[in-house]
């Protein structure tokens, strides 16, 4: 049976959060004393590839990806694989606060997952994980597939649709993702409003999951820990400003100072 649009596991919202600055007023590749304050710290330094990895071997990628004035590109390839393939985290997250600026291209698809275990994305296959998706909503036609929407720009990729009325910025304009796990809830951020949330290892999540397609692989979506991952779908696709804080008592709101 379909799951309604209304489930608890899967409630796309478009609930303002706390004012935000927009990333262009935002310093790059920086913490406030603010920030530091609030338990933030730098997943990316800006300059260097200390912290990530490739999802398939210890090192960084050779190619595919560029860093340069702050700013960390996977560079377009051919068909939907890139040149560089997928990065991940060295080290693993539960309960946290990710904030990640974002740009894409013209027919961009990308993403950010979390959750991801590097010991079964092993091979050639896509890597797995729960993902924010990245896309161009009016000219990727995976934005199409998928059901009510579960493929668009803030879609947990192929299970949960975003709020209908989000506001990415035009393409070629950054954009403010955050994602904020605790336990077993999840919420999707986009420029300062909540546009989906959803309950890990709910009925209603895995009756998600089921009816994906992901519905071969028991457990999907379930690890309590995993790396986070930048996707190489081959499109061009920028991120900067890539922080997070581990949380722990009540349930954090993304805040900017």
């Amino acid at each position: 049976m379909r799951p309604r649009a209304s489930i608890v596991a899967c409630v796309a919202l478009l609930a303002l959060g706390p004012a935000a600055l927009r990333a262009e007023e935002r310093g790059i590749t920086s913490l406030t004393p603010a920030e530091t304050g609030a338990g933030w710290s730098l997943l990316w330094d800006g300059v260097s590839t200390q912290g990530w990895r490739s999802v398939r071997g210890p090192e960084f990628p050779s190619s595919g990806w560029q860093i340069k004035d702050g700013v960390l590109t996977v560079l377009p390839g051919e068909g939907h694989r890139g040149g560089g393939g997928d990065i991940i985290t060295v080290g693993k997250y539960s309960d946290f606060e990710l904030r990640v600026d974002f740009k894409i291209t013209p027919g961009a698809n990308s993403g950010i997952k979390i959750f991801v275990d590097p010991e079964i994305n092993k091979g050639s296959g896509v890597s797995l994980g729960l993902e924010y998706q990245i896309l161009d909503d009016l000219r990727e036609p995976d934005a199409k597939l998928g059901r009510d929407g579960n493929r668009t720009m803030g879609a947990l990729y192929d299970l949960c649709p975003p709020a209908a009325d989000k506001h990415p910025s035009p393409v070629g304009e950054w954009n403010t993702a955050v994602i904020i796990s605790r336990g077993a809830h999840v919420e999707h951020w986009l420029n300062g409003a909540k546009i989906l949330e959803y309950t890990r290892f709910s009925p209603e999540f895995r009756e998600r999951v089921r009816e994906s397609k992901f519905k071969d692989l028991p457990g999907f979506g379930e690890l309590p820990e995993g790396h986070i991952l930048l996707q190489d779908h081959g499109s061009q696709v920028s991120f900067r400003n890539i922080k997070i804080r581990i949380l722990s008592g009540e349930t954090a709101k993304p805040r900017t100072p």
